[in-house]
């Protein structure tokens, strides 16, 4: 593909360029951490696929895709089940997908909504919009401009000297503002930004866009809006940069404003520390993990664990067998 000479409209703030520093230094700071293990990484898949289909309406909770994945029978509206399903296996093909070719994003559509759209893996051929009860919030493109679009967009991509960070933003707004599918286009546009972070650093592989976007659903689209009035993105980049800046910091177990006072003995409002840092580096982890890698007693731990809780500082997510812990978001 050739350099593209198409540039998206935004604008480089101050505060985008501090928000790549520090998010790259973050990001330095967690090559040296260890990789999360197998059972980790599928914890944090099953939350990837649960975030980014709840946002689009899908109903079905992380344990009943943990029984899915296991091969137990659930009761869902088989629409859901199909997408559960569809997610699955385009997440599968997560590391062979290319997020410079726009063969492999129309090959993630198709694995992405099989048997649940007509066109899927191919661009749509109609118009579409996004609406707000009967008012329509975004008219996209015409259909007939997608493929143009989309190679444009992905030539600037590939081409463009940008920093990735700042790419993999743009690249997600603009794809949603182009909208070249007929369905689809949300889970697609955060899925391809994860795929574009990793090309930075594997980290964000398992620190997905899909998860950040669930947890900040109102404010994502508020940016989208921002963006779209202004038809500049940097109010949608600043807001996802910030995004993914907080959520590095939550995986490196940084304290948190009220408790970065005060720690004596390595105890902090009366938990331990390593506890709820072992917790934010490891997501999904259970307590006899923590024990052993903290060399803190089962039962200490527990007791930590329970002061946690209390504090509204961690959430256990999943089936009691299965599930583990994980940092409670601020919203």
């Amino acid at each position: 593909m050739m350099k593209s000479s198409y540039k998206p409209p935004f604008t480089i703030t101050s505060e985008i360029v501090n928000l790549v520093a520090k998010i790259a230094a973050a990001v330095e700071r967690l090559t040296f951490m260890k990789e999360p293990n197998l059972r980790l990484r599928k914890i944090n898949r099953i939350k990837t696929i649960q975030g980014s289909l709840a946002i689009e309406g899908n109903t079905l909770s992380e344990s009943l895709i943990t029984d899915f994945l296991e091969g137990k029978h659930i009761v869902a509206p088989l629409r859901e089940i199909q997408e559960v399903k569809n997610a699955i296996k385009t997440y599968d093909a997560f590391a062979s997908l290319n997020p410079y070719l726009v063969k492999d994003l129309l090959k993630a559509h198709g694995l992405m909504m099989e048997a649940l759209v007509d066109d899927a893996g191919h661009f749509r051929r109609g118009g579409v919009g996004v609406f707000s009860g009967t008012r329509a919030v975004h008219i996209a493109p015409p259909a007939h401009r997608v493929p143009l679009l989309m190679d444009d967009l992905f030539g600037w991509l590939k081409g463009s000297d940008d920093h990735l960070l700042l790419k993999s933003c743009v690249f997600h707004y603009e794809f949603e503002f182009v909208h070249p599918f007929s369905d689809g286009n949300g889970r697609m546009g955060r899925l391809w930004q994860s795929l574009v972070l990793t090309q930075l650093h594997p980290i964000f592989a398992h620190l997905p866009v899909e998860n950040i976007v669930f947890q900040h659903q109102q404010q994502y689209y508020e940016a989208i809006n921002q963006s779209t009035g202004a038809a500049d993105c940097a109010f949608f980049v600043e807001f996802m940069l910030e995004k993914i800046l907080d959520t590095l910091r939550k995986r490196q177990g940084e304290p948190l404003k009220e408790i970065a006072n005060g720690v004596a003995n390595g105890v902090v409002n009366g938990v331990v520390k390593p506890v709820y840092d072992f917790i934010a580096q490891n997501e999904g982890c259970r307590k006899p993990l923590i024990a052993r890698h903290t060399h803190i007693p089962i039962k200490t731990v527990d007791k930590h664990i329970a002061r946690l809780r209390e504090m509204n500082k961690i959430i256990f997510v999943g089936a009691p067998k299965t599930g583990g812990y994980f940092i409670k978001t601020k919203e």
